[in-house]
């Protein structure tokens, strides 16, 4: 299984970003990873009116992204909500979740920015330094950077940048549709990022991975309560 880390709660606003600074220093935007096997769809939501965080993690074989493990679980939110610093609120729940999986996957696809954000710690950056484990982010919108309309046939593609740096990929993923705001996350090249994406991509918008964690995350089960 996993060895999940203690996640610390930041005592303010700047102690939250003082720690996303930190942590940066750790990413790591190049391959660093074996053969991918297994992947976790990764998508966290609220229960507004309980004050909960909802969790849901699905995993699939990389290659038939045939569903092999799902879990979902709800934790209490105790830090508030500030934009750039969701991964606070989101980590723990994600966390909890994980403890619950007998798989360990190889990579992580999360509903949400890697280094696309404004401290170059977006929730999929976070988790995967945090457990230092191959992540992507995977968002359906731009929270940073500048871009270019891509084409509109799905695989048409444009860099994502901050200045002179390529923070993401804007990626069409299917035929006439919004595209998607591909990043690295830790361990994951900018390329092979938006390769791993497109490899899970059939018929939908979202890669099969997030699609189906966020599927999930609609659901109403009765309440796991972390």
């Amino acid at each position: 299984m996993l060895k999940l880390p203690e996640f610390i709660a930041p005592e303010s606003t700047e102690h939250a970003r003082t720690i996303q600074n930190l942590m940066r220093a750790k990413i790591k935007t190049e391959n660093s990873f074996g053969t991918i096997k297994t992947i976790a769809g990764v998508d966290v939501g609220y229960d507004i009116v309980n004050d909960l965080a909802h969790c849901a993690i699905v995993i699939l074989d990389a290659d038939c992204l045939k569903q092999i493990e799902q879990t979902q679980v709800f934790t209490p939110v105790k830090f508030p909500y500030i934009p750039g610093l969701l991964s606070f609120r989101e980590i723990p729940a994600i966390l909890a979740a994980l403890s619950t999986l007998s798989t360990t996957p190889d990579l992580f696809m999360v509903d949400g920015h890697g280094i696309a954000h404004p401290r170059r710690m977006g929730i999929a950056a976070h988790l995967g330094v945090l457990l230092d484990m191959p992540s992507i982010g995977v968002a359906k919108s731009c929270l940073t950077g500048k871009f270019n309309m891509p084409g509109n046939l799905k695989g048409d593609k444009s860099p994502l940048m901050a200045g002179e740096e390529q923070i993401g990929t804007v990626l069409r993923s299917r035929d006439n549709v919004n595209p998607l705001f591909i990043s690295p996350g830790h361990r994951v090249a900018m390329d092979t990022a938006c390769d791993i994406v497109s490899s899970c991509l059939t018929r939908y918008r979202l890669p099969e991975p997030t699609r189906l964690a966020d599927k999930l995350s609609k659901c109403k089960p009765e309440q796991n309560i972390i």
